[in-house]
């Protein structure tokens, strides 16, 4: 949801690449990143074909689940800034791929005629700014010393796509220098190499409307703290909805099977008690007797979302004058 852009580079250069290696292998080398065919025979178009589709099902995975990750870039910047970095990223990495090839043949002998194909300087590139603005939380511990975090299966699929191939080296370290020069605040990259308002309008009203996905309404919101410990906090509750929703699940399975109501004489069986008594022994004065408690509307909503019934809701915000947690319980367990 909210991320067009890398829904579209998450499924359309994933089928390319499966075609290309399971129907038509005999395609492929029009998709090769040959340095060699670009630098003495000028065929530019190569740039765009072999910096674009992955040959290696290895990389086209890994790859794919890093824009996954990601993807929440182009949620926080939106979809035309998003691209703006990806254009940038991709332009940057091509001109130090080649820098690169030339310093190695320059200092270490070392020839290279091509480079692994795909999407991977600025799917490298991403990994500056996901080090930097995302925070970190930790999750567990390993052995004591070893922490995992939030943050450490990317860092791990980024270190599989870094060993797949011989040269990928060089698209890592271009693509991480890119992302570097990108989000510089120095060089002011970000302002020469970005998307026209124009072109973002054109792919708006013709790809988003393909590749959008509508807003899921199976989950829960939850907003993006400003601090770690708001964060944790923020999954904390997270789960304790989703342990409460499974409840909920269950008791109505069993309330379905059982045929019942709930039995309301069980569930308040103190407060109705002394509700009589107090009519048998004298009737209340008005002085001593408490305004009715208002129902929140938004906390009976709140308990229908949950799956139980109107009158359900209002009679447990009653019972439990109006807080939502207490009839929340009364409600699950009873």
């Amino acid at each position: 949801d909210k991320a067009p852009l890398s829904k579209s580079l998450l499924l359309v250069p994933s089928a390319i690449s499966i075609l290309l290696t399971l129907l038509f292998q005999h395609y492929q080398k029009f998709f090769a990143y040959n340095l060699q065919a670009i630098k003495e025979d000028f065929q530019i178009w190569r740039l765009v074909c072999g910096r674009t589709i992955c040959l290696d099902l290895k990389d086209t995975f890994c790859s794919s689940l890093l824009i996954y990750n990601f993807r929440i870039f182009e949620r926080r910047y939106g979809s035309r800034k998003f691209s703006s970095f990806l254009l940038g990223a991709w332009m940057l990495s091509a001109l130090f791929d080649l820098l690169l090839v030339e310093i190695a043949q320059y200092i270490f002998g070392i020839t290279i005629n091509s480079l692994p194909s795909g999407f991977l300087g600025p799917v490298f590139a991403l990994f500056v700014p996901f080090y930097s603005s995302i925070p970190r939380v930790q999750v567990t511990q390993v052995l004591g010393h070893f922490s995992i975090t939030n943050k450490t299966l990317v860092y791990i699929l980024g270190l599989q796509l870094l060993t797949s191939g011989s040269y990928i080296w060089i698209l890592a370290l271009s693509g991480l220098v890119s992302g570097i020069c990108y989000n510089s605040s120095i060089l002011k990259v970000h302002r020469i190499l970005c998307v026209p308002s124009w072109v973002a309008k054109i792919f708006s009203c013709t790809l988003e409307p393909i590749f959008s996905s509508a807003e899921p309404t199976n989950e829960v919101r939850v907003g993006m703290g400003a601090t770690v410990d708001i964060q944790r906090q923020q999954r904390m509750e997270l789960l304790d909805r989703q342990i409460m929703m499974s409840q909920v699940a269950q008791m109505r399975r069993q309330r379905q099977q059982q045929g019942g109501m709930i039995n309301w004489n069980r569930l308040f069986p103190p407060l109705r008690h002394r509700h009589n008594a107090n009519y048998q022994d004298h009737r209340p004065s008005e002085e001593d007797t408490p305004p009715p408690t208002e129902i929140s509307e938004e906390q009976v909503a709140r308990l229908m979302e949950m799956g139980f019934s109107r009158g359900d809701a209002l009679e447990a915000l009653r019972a439990s004058n109006n807080d939502l947690n207490v009839a929340t319980n009364f409600l699950l367990q009873h």
